[in-house]
């Protein structure tokens, strides 16, 4: 029997490793840290992430075509109430 994820942050590590293929990936949920912000929905769902990826499908590319790259992975979560990606890549 194959595991489920069961955290939005695994969730959304194995969209980027099934789009990108990363080399390093890193997944933090820093909702925490946005308590009472706007865009902190208190329901479980993360709402404030950081990702930290190395891709050789990033070769070449400018930061903001890696940025699209990424959320192209992850649109599923932002429609689902990601309200903040904080993205730090390398190739």
């Amino acid at each position: 029997m194959t595991a489920t994820p069961d955290t939005t942050t695994d969730r959304m590590a194995d969209a980027l490793r099934t789009a990108l293929t990363p080399t390093e990936l890193e997944v933090l949920d820093e909702s925490w840290q946005h308590a009472g912000h706007a865009g902190a929905n208190g329901s479980g769902f993360g709402t404030h992430f950081r990702v930290r990826i190395a891709s050789p499908r990033f070769a070449g590319l400018n930061r903001v075509a890696r940025h699209r790259l990424v959320y192209d992975a992850l649109q599923n979560f932002i429609d689902a109430g990601a309200h903040a990606i904080a993205i730090e890549t390398r190739d």
